[in-house]
């Protein structure tokens, strides 16, 4: 259904103006048609609503269906007209109050391994909004290339799905029918999408898929432990690093962090040498090892997970220094690692030398004796 419809909202776009420019930003060299997220709206409320209506409860279902609407309405607005940073918040801000009180979408309670169950009672409606704005935003600003936030959406939900299905107790199976289902509306809209690209997602989709996705990990984490939290974060490692790197950068710049620049994720790779494609793809692969990581936690036990984690951190901060996406000069790890290794490589050849030189002696005293 989703790929049927996206040639028609392709032309609907440029009807209505939904069209993205190309300027110094933007890696488009024509106009291209935005609106993309439209057919997969469409797409996923239409199969959800009407042919898997007995599947999944009224009360989440028509819930998330207000949620999608106000924040699909905030991405058309902003494909059209362009709204500020502070308005796109306003938006969705409005859709996660939406879900929160009439599809009850929250984290009520965290556990934790020494204190136990925390109930957040006032603490959970803040906590639950900087969940769904942090994760659809992060959504939002990957969306740079050609099928790039689209791809690594399906790769995120295809996971987040088998791991709710297999894995998680999570309450229902309806959960995983929901992520299925909207993964294969984005997979209908690839090919449409994927380099060279004929219709964008626009606003109006990468909203959309945060939001979604947010919303979709939410239903493990009612009753947060360490393992729910993190995985969501962990298969979301791509747009969630991007953004986290993005804030941090910034900062150290002194520059407001709704600050729009090229130093993202994607420029980096294509700066430094990686075509268009190349880079959509190196990105998709870097999904699939968040992804892959993401398996092995509910198979590890606790402790597994902490080292898991560490060495996950570490990896990431390594690939960041690697490629400069804080900085060229901004590598505290790998100078670390370099001096670490300096020290011991001139230590080890000093010893060398002190052994060639007493072996040296040692040679021409015998020769003196002979």
């Amino acid at each position: 259904m989703s790929a049927v419809l996206t040639p028609f909202i392709r032309i609907l776009a440029f009807k209505i103006g939904a069209i993205d420019k190309p300027n110094k930003r933007r890696v488009n060299k024509i106009p291209m048609p935005t609106l993309g997220g439209l057919a997969i709206l469409i797409a996923y409320t239409v199969t959800t609503c009407v042919f898997l209506r007995n599947q999944i409860p009224s009360s989440k279902l028509w819930g998330i269906l207000g949620g999608e609407l106000i924040i699909v309405m905030t991405g058309i607005i902003d494909d059209i007209f362009v709204l500020k940073p502070r308005q796109k918040v306003i938006g969705i801000s409005l859709a996660a109050l939406w879900v929160y009180i009439f599809a009850g979408i929250q984290v009520s309670s965290v556990t934790l391994p020494v204190l136990g169950n925390i109930q957040l009672g006032w603490l959970s409606l803040p906590l639950t909004w900087i969940w769904i704005l942090g994760i659809t935003n992060s959504i939002n600003l990957i969306d740079g290339l050609d099928g790039l936030a689209t791809g690594v959406a399906i790769i995120a939900l295809t996971t987040m799905g088998i791991i709710a299905l297999f894995f998680l107790n999570v309450d229902n199976i309806y959960v995983s029918i929901m992520i299925f289902t909207f993964a294969a509306a984005c997979l209908g809209f690839l090919p449409y999408n994927f380099f060279p690209a004929r219709i964008y997602l626009g606003d109006t989709g990468s909203l959309l898929i945060g939001f979604m996705i947010s919303v979709f990990s939410l239903q493990g984490l009612k009753n947060a432990t360490f393992i729910s939290v993190i995985i969501p974060v962990v298969i979301l490692g791509v747009p969630i690093s991007d953004t986290a790197y993005a804030i941090l950068r910034r900062l150290l710049n002194k520059q407001p962090i709704s600050h729009a620049d090229k130093h993202h994720l994607h420029h980096r790779l294509m700066q430094i040498g990686l075509t268009h494609r190349q880079t959509v793809l190196v990105i998709y692969g870097i999904a699939l090892i968040f992804a892959f990581i993401s398996l092995l936690y509910p198979l590890s036990s606790f402790w597994g997970s902490i080292l898991l984690t560490v060495a996950t951190l570490i990896g990431i901060e390594l690939f960041v220094e690697a490629i400069g996406l804080v900085g060229k000069n901004r590598q505290p790890l790998l100078n670390l690692i370099k001096r670490v290794v300096t020290g011991t490589t001139s230590k080890s050849n000093h010893e060398i030398e002190v052994t060639k030189m007493k072996a040296k002696n040692k040679a021409k005293q015998n020769n003196k004796k002979e």
